[in-house]
C-alpha cells in the first residue's frame, strides 16, 4: 500500500516505520523541519521495549507534498486538524480517502474538506514518545482499530487498511472504539494536571472518585455503543481503573503525551481538540486547568489533582447540598506558597475579582463582576491557595433566606438546615468538599452553621482580619472567620493569613459559668451531651473554674441596639430608595432597625467600652471560658435573628461579637443524630492562644468517635 502519513510524530511516525519496514510505500509529513531533515539524513529510529530498529523512509514539508496524493493518514494532534484537512483540498484523488490517526472526533473537521464519504476513523492506543529529531519511543503494542465512521459491515477498503497497517484490526464499530477513548483520554487529561505517572492517579484511592467521574461524564454523552479496550470496560468502569494502571505500569511511557507536552515540550496540548466540544462540568473544570498551565500560571503538580477532586465534590455534592453560589476551574494564585495544594472556599459576600458579590441576594447575583479580590481573598492567592468556590449564604448575612435563593441544607440530614448565614461554606466544609471555607460572623454566623454541621468554627479577635472588600452588616461587630475540618486546618489558614507567634502551654485551665448550661431554650439532648463532653475534659485533667458571667450578660444586651443602628446606617439608603431589592424577612428587619436613633446607638457604644474594661478579669487564670455553642441542633430552617427563636440561637454566640473577642465552636457529641457543640472563648487578642487551647480540646474530645462525615456518606442523608 502506498500511503503518506502527515504528521509524523509519535503516532504517525512509529504506524510509518512499521509500515517501511513491511515494504508498504511510506511518504512522511511533518511541519518540523529538523525531524523531517533528521529523517532524510539519518533514516527513522524506533527504539524502546517493543522493538528496536530504523528505517530509510523519505520525508517532507507540507510545502513538499506532492501535488497528488491517493491514501492519506492524518495523524496530527487533534487541534491542528483542520490545518492538515486544508492540505488536502484539490490534492485527494478522486477515488482516494483519508483515515484519522488521531485521538478525539475528527471525521467532521476532515469531511469538511474531502466529503463524508472519502473519511476512514482509526483508533490508535499504544504509547509512543517522540524523544528527538529521527527518534521515537515505542512503549507498548496495544489496540489498533480502524473503520467508517457510520456503522455496519467491514468495507474492502477498511480491511486492506487494517492489513497494511500494524497491529490494526477491522471493526464494524469504529465510533464506539473513540467515544470510549474520549473517555479514558479525559482521565489522562485529568491525570496530567499532576507530575504523578499515569499508574498512579488510576490506581490511588484519593483520586479514583474523580477518574471515574470524569469518565461517566463523557461516556453519558456517547450516541453510540461503547467498546471496551486494554482494560477499559465502559460497563465496568470500578474494575477499568485497576486494570488501566497496570496495564500502564507496565508501559515503558511512565506519564501522557499531554504531560510531555505541558512539561517537556512545553507546546499546547490536544484540550482544543478532545475537551472542547464535550458538555459537562468536569471536563470543562479539567480542560481550565489545563489551559492555565498552558499559559504559565500553573505547573504540572499534585496541587492540580486536589483541586480538580474537590471541584468534582463540590459539582456531586455542594450543588445538591445548595452550597455553592460559583465555582471558579483554574483560580489565579501564587505557583508556591503554605496553603499550596488547600482549596478554600469563600462566603459570597467577599469580593473575588471576576465575579458578582452575589450577597445571597438574587439581584445582586445577577450585578457586575468585581474588580478586584477582597483584601483576604488577596492574601489566601498569596499564600497558594485555591479558591475554588464562593458559596450560598442567608441575604445579606442578615438572617434570613431570601425567597429566591434556595437555604443551604445540612449534610447530616438533608431535612434540616445547614445554619446561616456562613451556612454555604461549613456545609462544603462538613460534606468534604474542602478543608476549608471563609465565612463571616456578626453574631455567630460562622460559629452557628459549624455547630450544626459538626466542624470547627473560628471567630478571630474583632478586626485581626481584614474586612476590605467583604459587605459589611454592622462593622463594629463584623468579623472574618473561618470553617475547617479540624483545629490544625484553622491554625495553617490563620497563619498563612496572620504571622502566629511562638506558644507555650501547660496544663488547661478553662472558666464557665453555670448558669449558661441550662435554661428554657436548651434541648434535654443538648444538654446532656455538654454535660458528658465537661466531664471528658475533667477526666482529661482540665481544670474547670466558674466565673460569673455578669459582664456577659451586660454586653449581650448592647447586641440589639448596635447591630440594629449600623446595619441600617449600611442598608437603609437601599431600603428607602428599592425596598423590592430585599426579600420579606430581610426587609421586615431593616425596617426595625431604623428604628433604633443615633442616641441610644451611643450609649450602647459608651456602656459597651465601659463593660470591656472588666472583660478581661474573666481570663484570669485561664486559657479560655467554654460555654454553649448553640442550644439546639440543627433545625428544618434557619430561625430569623429578629425572632424568639433567632435570639436564642444566638444566645451564646452574639456577645462575643459585642466583646471583639476570639472564639471557636468544637464539635462534641450528637443528639438526635446531629452534631453538637461547645464554644471556648478567648480574651480580645489571645487568638493563638484560644486556637492551642482548642486543639487540646479537639483531642480531649475525640468527635472522631462519633464518625466525621466523609463525602461518600454525605451522599446521602445521614440524618
Amino acid at each position: 500500500m502506498q500511503l503518506t502519513i502527515i504528521g509524523a510524530g509519535a503516532i504517525g511516525g512509529t504506524i510509518g516505520a512499521h509500515m517501511s519496514r513491511d515494504g508498504h510505500d511510506v511518504l512522511l509529513c511533518d511541519t518540523d523541519r529538523e525531524h523531517v531533515e533528521a529523517i532524510n539524513r539519518d533514516g527513522l529510529t524506533i527504539e524502546g521495549p517493543v522493538a528496536s530498529f530504523t528505517v530509510r523512509v523519505p520525508a517532507v514539508t507540507p510545502d513538499q507534498l506532492p501535488e497528488r496524493l491517493d491514501k492519506v493518514g492524518i495523524a496530527v494532534k487533534s487541534h491542528h486538524t483542520q490545518k492538515a484537512a486544508e492540505l488536502l483540498r484539490g490534492r485527494l484523488a478522486p477515488d482516494g480517502y483519508v483515515v484519522s490517526l488521531q485521538n478525539g472526533l475528527n471525521a467532521v473537521a476532515l469531511s469538511a474538506v474531502v466529503g463524508w464519504g472519502r473519511v476512514l476513523l482509526g483508533f490508535v492506543n499504544f504509547g509512543a514518545d517522540l524523544m528527538g529529531p529521527g527518534r521515537i519511543m515505542q512503549g507498548n503494542v496495544a489496540t489498533f482499530r480502524v473503520g467508517e465512521v457510520k456503522p455496519g459491515p467491514v468495507t474492502p477498503r477498511v480491511r486492506e487498511l487494517a492489513d497494511a497497517l500494524p497491529y490494526a484490526e477491522a471493526t464494524d464499530n469504529i465510533m464506539g472504539f473513540l467515544w470510549s477513548k474520549e473517555a479514558y483520554g479525559a482521565m489522562l487529561f485529568a491525570g496530567a494536571v499532576s507530575d504523578l505517572p499515569i499508574s498512579a492517579t488510576l490506581e490511588q484511592q484519593e483520586w479514583r472518585p474523580l477518574m471515574l467521574a470524569v469518565a461517566r461524564e463523557v461516556l453519558a454523552q456517547a450516541p453510540v455503543r461503547c467498546e471496551p479496550f486494554d482494560g477499559f470496560d465502559p460497563s465496568d468502569l470500578e474494575g477499568s481503573l485497576g486494570r488501566l494502571s497496570e496495564f500502564n505500569r507496565r508501559s515503558a511511557k511512565s506519564h501522557s503525551g499531554i504531560y510531555r507536552d505541558l512539561m517537556v515540550r512545553h507546546r499546547p496540548t490536544e484540550v482544543e481538540g478532545q475537551l472542547a466540544d464535550l458538555t459537562g462540568p468536569l471536563t470543562h473544570h479539567v480542560a481550565e486547568i489545563i489551559r492555565a498551565i498552558e499559559r504559565g500560571e500553573r505547573t504540572c503538580e499534585v496541587a492540580n489533582l486536589v483541586l480538580l477532586a474537590a471541584l468534582h465534590r463540590a459539582e456531586e455534592v455542594g450543588r445538591e447540598l445548595q452550597a455553592v453560589s460559583r465555582l471558579i476551574s483554574a483560580p489565579p494564585r501564587a505557583r508556591t506558597g503554605p496553603l499550596l495544594g488547600v482549596p478554600v472556599a469563600v462566603k459570597d459576600l467577599f469580593d473575588v475579582q471576576g465575579l458578582p458579590r452575589g450577597n445571597g441576594n438574587p439581584e445582586a447575583m445577577a450585578g457586575p463582576p468585581a474588580g478586584s479580590d477582597s483584601a483576604v481573598v488577596a492574601q489566601l492567592r498569596v499564600a497558594a491557595a485555591d479558591v475554588f468556590a464562593t458559596t450560598a449564604m442567608l441575604e445579606y448575612a442578615a438572617g434570613a433566606t431570601h425567597p429566591a435563593v434556595p437555604e443551604t441544607l445540612n449534610p447530616w440530614d438533608r431535612t434540616r438546615t445547614a445554619g446561616g448565614s456562613s451556612g454555604g461554606s461549613a456545609a462544603l466544609v462538613a460534606a468534604g468538599v474542602c478543608r476549608a471555607a471563609l465565612g463571616t460572623d456578626t453574631g455567630g454566623s460562622v460559629r452557628i452553621p459549624a455547630a450544626y454541621c459538626g466542624v470547627v468554627g473560628f471567630k478571630p479577635s474583632h478586626g485581626l482580619l481584614s474586612q476590605a472588600g467583604v459587605q459589611p452588616l454592622a462593622p463594629t461587630l463584623d468579623d472574618v472567620g473561618i470553617v475547617a475540618r479540624d483545629v490544625a486546618t484553622v491554625h495553617k489558614v490563620l497563619g498563612a493569613l496572620v504571622q502566629a507567634p511562638p506558644s507555650t502551654r501547660g496544663p488547661l485551665a478553662l472558666g464557665y459559668v453555670p448558669s449558661h448550661f441550662g435554661g428554657p431554650r436548651m434541648e434535654g439532648g443538648v444538654l446532656g451531651q455538654l454535660e458528658t463532653a465537661l466531664e471528658r475534659l475533667q477526666r482529661a485533667g482540665v481544670t474547670l473554674v466558674e466565673r460569673d458571667g455578669g459582664v456577659l450578660d451586660g454586653l449581650d444586651q448592647l447586641f440589639d441596639p448596635i447591630f440594629l443602628y449600623e446595619a441600617w446606617q449600611v442598608h437603609g439608603p437601599t431600603v428607602e430608595a428599592r425596598p423590592g431589592h430585599f426579600g420579606p424577612e430581610t426587609l421586615r428587619l431593616l425596617r426595625a432597625a431604623g428604628a433604633v436613633g443615633v442616641e441610644e446607638y451611643r450609649a450602647a457604644m459608651e456602656r459597651r467600652e465601659r463593660l470591656l474594661s472588666a472583660f478581661p478579669d474573666l481570663f484570669l487564670g485561664v486559657d479560655g471560658l467554654i460555654t454553649p455553642a448553640v442550644p439546639f441542633v440543627a433545625p428544618r430552617t434557619t430561625p430569623p435573628v429578629d425572632t424568639p427563636e433567632g435570639e436564642a440561637e444566638a444566645a451564646y454566640t452574639r456577645v462575643m461579637n459585642v466583646a471583639g473577642a476570639p472564639a471557636v465552636t468544637l464539635p462534641c457529641g450528637l443528639s438526635q443524630g446531629m452534631p453538637v457543640s461547645i464554644q471556648l472563648v478567648g480574651n480580645r487578642g489571645a487568638d493563638w492562644t484560644l486556637l492551642g487551647a482548642a486543639a487540646e480540646l479537639e483531642r480531649f474530645l475525640r468527635f472522631e468517635e462519633f464518625g466525621r462525615l466523609s463525602p461518600t456518606a454525605a451522599a446521602g442523608s445521614v440524618g
